[in-house]
């Protein structure tokens, strides 16, 4: 029964889109209509959390990926390439402040 609830879970519901809240809420539903024993009611409350974890670190890291590349394809510069130009800015300032 516990197998046929998390794949209704799974494929049902975006993994993502779960909050503790709602599988909290989804798991005490069925220890309370008796489908499920306290056990396999935290046993589920504790796979679908770790699942929407991950599901939402894979997510990250997607969105973060599409999100570089699009700013490489743009040739927008990096906090690092600002940061270098204004180290080299300083460096000449300097150099010109001492030959005058």
């Amino acid at each position: 029964m516990i197998e046929l609830v998390k794949k209704a879970m799974f494929t049902g519901v975006g993994m993502v889109a779960l909050t503790k809240d709602k599988i909290e809420e989804v798991s005490r539903e069925f220890v309370d209509k008796g489908k499920l024993s306290e056990e396999e009611g935290r046993k589920l409350m504790d796979e679908l959390l770790s699942r929407s974890e991950e599901s939402k670190q894979v997510l990250k890291e997607q969105i973060e990926a599409s999100v570089k590349s699009v700013l490489d394809k743009m040739d927008i510069p990096t906090k690092s390439d600002i940061q270098k130009l204004q180290d080299e800015l300083t460096s000449l300032r300097q150099m010109i402040e001492s030959n005058e």
